[in-house]
């Protein structure tokens, strides 16, 4: 992965992160629809077929996802 697409994953990863923490604070969403929307995602990379060009991306991306839900976040830590 360049450096350049490495940031953008590490931004887009912040992002997401913050969304998911707003949306919880704000009571749109509860706890629990945070970690089933994480928990998704993590399935969605698990279940890819993975490309040629990808390697492993969608497996250390299922990894990193997962990491998430067990440890919490990595944007705002209580």
């Amino acid at each position: 992965m360049s450096s350049v697409s490495g940031a953008a994953g590490h931004a887009a990863l912040a992002i997401c992160e913050s969304m998911l923490l707003s949306l919880t604070e704000n009571k749109i969403i509860d706890g629990a629809e945070a970690r089933a929307i994480l928990a998704d995602a993590a399935a969605a990379h698990r279940n890819s077929v993975p490309l040629p060009s990808d390697g492993t991306a969608h497996d250390e991306a299922a990894t990193l996802i997962e990491a998430i839900l067990k440890g919490g976040n990595s944007v705002r830590h209580p």
